[in-house]
């Protein structure tokens, strides 16, 4: 009878540490979570869906860790149930690669965020626009507005272009002359171009140069700043303007000829 009433005692007194061990496991786990999310709100640089699955991966890494010392406390092996689940879990990680590289490589672009939603990029072999960027996929809109969700592993294993990162982009255009023009008056009518646009940034200033004798043209190299947001219209606008003030100043722009020689017997 003794024996019985020490086993019940027992019982009791395990089913209170264990609760006891549960209850401080909930505790500190949601402390650890708010903790990782509050780190989150601090460095406003990070995305916050890092910090979302940082948090979430700390709270049930310490219920599970709770939950094997209970089991302990009952008289069950754990190292068996240990090696086990790691075995299981080994298993599920070579099934599973592809898809932990990707979240793997998420983890790294929400850390480092190389881009943003918002940013026009090229990656994965896509240029487009980020709409969307999640553990596992990122998701752009192409100029024509596709939809391409690249998988996180394919971006990260290759370069990253942002063309949104920097405020300021630099335009460069080529443009052929014939041999015969005076290359002053091109030059002058190039920089009358460019002191016309609004959108041509004076620092750093703009760059005119000869830099190329090629079959049928001499050629000029135009290097313009201009901002970010401005780069595109600012270069279909130079072009059009460029072909306008040449065609006013009688300047020639060549296209390349080719002379056949038919010889007669």
């Amino acid at each position: 009878m003794f024996d019985d009433l020490d086993w019940y005692l027992q019982l009791g007194l395990n089913v209170v540490i264990a609760a006891a061990i549960m209850i401080g496991a909930f505790w500190v786990s949601g402390v650890a979570k708010r903790q990782i999310n509050k780190m989150g709100l601090k460095y406003e640089e990070l995305d916050d869906t890092l910090f979302l699955f940082l948090a979430s991966l700390a709270k049930y890494a310490i219920l599970a860790i709770a939950i094997v010392f209970v089991l302990s406390r009952f008289g069950i092996q754990t190292t068996s149930l240990v090696a086990l689940l790691g075995a299981a879990g080994l298993a599920i990680g070579l099934a599973l690669q592809g898809t932990l590289s990707n979240l793997a490589a998420g983890v790294m672009l929400l850390g480092f965020r190389p881009f943003k939603i918002g940013d026009y990029v090229d990656v994965g072999g896509h240029s487009g626009t980020v709409k969307a960027i999640t553990l596992f996929t990122t998701e752009i809109a192409t100029s024509d507005n596709v939809q391409i969700t690249i998988p996180n592993g394919d971006i990260w294993a290759s370069s990253i272009k942002n063309y949104s990162y920097y405020d300021r982009r630099r335009c460069d255009i080529v443009i052929g002359v014939s041999y015969d023009t005076d290359l002053k008056k091109a030059e002058a009518a190039l920089c009358k171009v460019i002191e016309a646009d609004e959108r041509a940034l004076s620092d750093p200033a703009p760059f005119v140069k000869v830099t190329n004798l090629g079959d049928s043209s001499v050629d000029f190299t135009i290097r313009v700043w201009a901002m970010a947001d401005d780069f595109w219209n600012m270069k279909f606008a130079m072009l059009r303007e460029i072909k306008e003030e040449f065609d006013r100043q009688k300047i020639d722009i060549p296209f390349p000829t080719s002379v056949h020689i038919v010889a007669k017997g």
